[in-house]
């Protein structure tokens, strides 16, 4: 039988976790990662650790669901490497568990609002450049992406649902292109990260 493997996150500002840890050790978990965040920061070294120690029939139990994932669609993807390798997911607050068949079923539906939220967000980038080219462009070589575009591509950048390679296949264009058009920008600009195939690839490795 796998183990129980617990995950609580504070922030900087409110940094006592004992009521999360409390009940991950009231769940049955064997052990606790806590990660201490930082602002903005995506930086989660202790999910990383209780990842890499994580064996087929254990089971990753957390607080709340949104401690495993920045967005629906991220949350989504962890829990499908997670079920790839034989793993289980508990969240407390929100009653799911993975390894119940009702758990299963409501991961399905978790599954299909993220891909529905994915198929919006690429309609409204169409839309948005198809409203872009009937108004036209004036002079000069055309450039790779509009200023339109590259907000929209800004946009999904930052929300992190997407990879920078799907980006660029919403935009028509390259994931080249994308880094370059976000790096120009006058606002914010932005320096590459690596592919989420990559990501999820050397926590898969890693367990073999």
């Amino acid at each position: 039988m796998g183990h129980l493997l617990g995950y609580a996150r504070v922030s900087t500002i409110d940094q006592d976790a004992s009521l999360q840890i409390d009940a991950l050790n009231a769940a049955g978990c064997y052990r606790v990662f806590v990660d201490t965040i930082s602002g903005a920061s995506a930086q989660r070294p202790e999910l990383e650790k209780l990842l890499d120690q994580l064996r087929p029939g254990d089971t990753l139990v957390v607080w709340r669901l949104d401690w495993l994932g920045r967005s629906i669609r991220h949350l989504i993807d962890q829990l499908q490497v997670l079920a790839e390798r034989g793993v289980g997911f508990r969240s407390l607050q929100e009653t799911i568990d993975t390894t119940s068949s009702g758990g299963r079923l409501v991961f399905h539906v978790f599954a299909a609002l993220a891909e529905f939220e994915r198929d919006l967000i690429r309609e409204r980038t169409n839309a948005g450049l198809a409203a872009a080219r009937a108004r036209g462009r004036k002079g000069g070589r055309p450039p790779a992406l509009s200023s339109d575009q590259v907000r929209a591509a800004r946009r999904m950048y930052e929300q992190q649902d997407l990879t920078v390679t799907q980006i660029g296949e919403i935009l028509g264009v390259s994931r080249t292109t994308i880094y370059r058009a976000l790096a120009r920008a006058p606002e914010r600009p932005v320096t590459p990260r690596p592919p989420r195939a990559r990501r999820q690839a050397s926590v898969s490795t890693s367990m073999e």
